[in-house]
Order: C-alpha cells, then sequence, then structure tokens
C-alpha cells in the first residue's frame, strides 16, 4: 500500500468537501494501493495534526467531525479534545506545517494541499517545495503573485500540480501543458472561465435586465456573497493570467486589460451590497442591454471571456459568433477554445461545469493521487 501524507489549508466549501471526497473514496484508493493520511488540517487560525506523523493520520470519523465543525463557522481549535490530535493554534501554524515538511518532506514525501483563498501560503509553499514536497492548488494568488514566486513553484515542476485553479475539474491545464510539450504552437486561446458571468451574459442575451439576472444567479448560489467580486472580472484575470504564464510569458496581473460591468462609483468602498443590488444594478440595465441589441443586429452574441493572444492578456465582454462554441453556452458552464497550428481552423474546446465546491474538490483529488509515482 502506497500511502500519501498530506496536509490541507483552508477548510472553506472546497477543502471540506476534499475531506468528504477522500473519506468517502476510501475503498475504491484501497483497491488502486493507495492510502492518502490526512496529518493535518489548517485554516487561519489554527493547525490540527495526528501526534504520530510518520505512521497514521487524523481518522476518518474526526475529518467529518471536523468538517461539521467548520460548517458551523468554528474554529479548529475547537476540536483538540476530540480524538488523538493536538491543535496548534496561530500564529504557530506556518512554522509548525515548516516543520512537518521539514521531517516528511525527504522522508515519506509530503502533499500540502492549499485550498484557501489567502496570498499568506505562498512563503510557506515555496519553502516547503524545497524541502522535498509536492504541492496542489486550487488556490490561485499563489499562481498570480508575483513573476518571482511563480518560477520558485515551478522550480521543480514534476511536484506542484494546479488543475483545479482553472476550471475547476476541467481537464484545462493537462490539455493546455500536452499541447505545450507536443511543440504545437498556441496561437490563441478565448474562454468564458467564470460560472457566473457566463449565466449572466446567456441570461440578458434572452431580454432579462441585467439587474434581475444577477439577483437571481445570486439567489441560486452562482454569485459571492457581494456580486461585485464575480462581476468586477478579477477571478477571471488570475485564472487568464495562470494560462498566460504557463504559455511561457511573464506578466503580471497588472499587466492584463479587465473591464469591470459596474464602474468605480459603485465600488464596495462606496456603497454596500443592499445599495448595490437596491439601487446600483439597475442603472446598467440599460447599457448592457444596448449592448446585446447591437451584438444581435449583427449575429452575435456576447460573452464575458479573456483573449490571449502571445503576451497579450485581455477580460472584458466581447461580440462572438452565435454558432461558435462560445456562442452557443448557456447556463453557467465553463468554456475554453484554444487555437494552435493543428487546431486553427477547428480550435480544440474544453466544455463543462467549471465551479462549484464538489467539482473542484474532485480535480483538487486526482491532483493529489496524480502524484503518487513520487512517493514509495
Amino acid at each position: 500500500m502506497k500511502n500519501i501524507p498530506l496536509i490541507l489549508l483552508g477548510c472553506g466549501g472546497v477543502g471540506r468537501q476534499l475531506l468528504q471526497h477522500i473519506v468517502s473514496c476510501r475503498s475504491l484508493h484501497s483497491t488502486q494501493g493507495l492510502c492518502l493520511r490526512v496529518v493535518g488540517v489548517g485554516d487561519t487560525k489554527s493547525l490540527v495534526v495526528s501526534d504520530d506523523l510518520l505512521h497514521k493520520g487524523l481518522d476518518d470519523s474526526f475529518l467529518l467531525q471536523l468538517c461539521r465543525v467548520k460548517s458551523a463557522g468554528e474554529s479548529l481549535s475547537k476540536l483538540c479534545d476530540f480524538g488523538e490530535c493536538r491543535a496548534i493554534v496561530h500564529p504557530e501554524p506556518q512554522g509548525k506545517i515548516l516543520e512537518i515538511a521539514s521531517q516528511l518532506g525527504r522522508k515519506t514525501g509530503l502533499v500540502l494541499v492549499d485550498c484557501s483563498a489567502s496570498f499568506d501560503t505562498v512563503a510557506v509553499l515555496k519553502q516547503a517545495i524545497d524541502m522535498g514536497c509536492c504541492v496542489v492548488l486550487a488556490n490561485k494568488k499563489p499562481l498570480t503573485s508575483s513573476m518571482e514566486d511563480f518560477k520558485k513553484l515551478f522550480m521543480y515542476p514534476r511536484r506542484i500540480r494546479h488543475e483545479s485553479t482553472v476550471g475547476a475539474g476541467l481537464p484545462v491545464i493537462a490539455s493546455l501543458n500536452r499541447i505545450i510539450c507536443s511543440g504545437d504552437p498556441v496561437h490563441q486561446i478565448i474562454g468564458s472561465l467564470s460560472g457566473t458571468l457566463a449565466y449572466v451574459m446567456s441570461e440578458v442575451e434572452d431580454g432579462k435586465p441585467l439587474s434581475q439576472v444577477v439577483k437571481d444567479a445570486k439567489s441560486l448560489g452562482y454569485t459571492e456573497p457581494d456580486p461585485r467580486d464575480d462581476l468586477g472580472g478579477m477571478d477571471v484575470a488570475r485564472k487568464a493570467l495562470i494560462l498566460t504564464r504557463i504559455l511561457g510569458h511573464q506578466i503580471n496581473l497588472d499587466s492584463i486589460q479587465i473591464e469591470s460591468l459596474y464602474p468605480k462609483e459603485m465600488g464596495p468602498d462606496v456603497m454596500t451590497v443592499d445599495d448595490f443590488l437596491d439601487r446600483g444594478l439597475s442603472l446598467l440595465d440599460k447599457d448592457i442591454q444596448a449592448r446585446v441589441e447591437k451584438a444581435a443586429s449583427n449575429g452575435n452574441v456576447l460573452r464575458y471571456v479573456c483573449v490571449i493572444e502571445g503576451s497579450r492578456c485581455e477580460v472584458g465582454i466581447k461580440e462572438l459568433e452565435k454558432n461558435s462554441p462560445l456562442g452557443r453556452l448557456r447556463g453557467n458552464d465553463n468554456v475554453l477554445e484554444i487555437y494552435t497550428r493543428c487546431y486553427s481552423k477547428q480550435p480544440l474546446v474544453i466544455q463543462g461545469a467549471g465551479a462549484g465546491n464538489d467539482t473542484t474538490a474532485a480535480g483538487v483529488l486526482v491532483d493529489i493521487v496524480d502524484v503518487q509515482d513520487l512517493f514509495s
């Protein structure tokens, strides 16, 4: 049986779903001669670790109890008396993680799984890579930090997996890496990489006011608690930056032209969420509807996409052919069109659910399993 020790950073929706996937897949992984041993779980304030790092992980009943505690909004430190574990309280967790990385990294191996949404993990991840650890990311921020950080994380490319940073569980990164390794030059990438904005744009195409569509999306759970986190385009820009850097272009986030669907006058520092939903949003309806009608008069549709050509990267609303893969997009799927020498007239199209805790966590789990060949 091949054992893979891992530490999970981040216990939000994706992190909790990942733990549930790990527990539910025990039987499957056992038939594959594999055991994922969760030796630690951390949130912003606490780190819970197994009392025997070399030989056992936190047991499944403890992991499920942990999910319940975090779902209730409690700190991991509440679990210190449950089962055989120790709770290390912030700001000690990072030091403890590096201690464990030093202990296990070159002895048994260790995977650090970052399901947080923080820049604070970057320093730990960089040091852990140097200690022989593997890194699996759902968190986009380490890969959209400085180029120096990006290069450091990819110093040992076999030790890092990050499929779920772009397109959740869709094989976007794997497909792009295969194209790159084949020597087939990538000419252009066009992608709808936000399930929220895909839903919004396909609904306004049907004549619905933007304000109503955004409110509907919020009620369906498609948006962040503050919909401006989606409408501003920053999440799409981070995904586009990761793809551009994978292609070998050394650019930063401030190099990307980003179109926000709301003006600065309606930003979070000016309007509360309620004010934006009640007063601000409706003021945007007329302009968006005019753009939709103009596109329709040309036989086209509007989609919120990233466009990557060489080192140039833009994010915003584009007018596209109605019968193209992106033009046919409905609902909250993600669609990516990759144009290369081999895929020139008919692009390589990747489409499917590109959001959701379940889908993202499944992608993270596959990435963890994928590094097993690096473990003895």
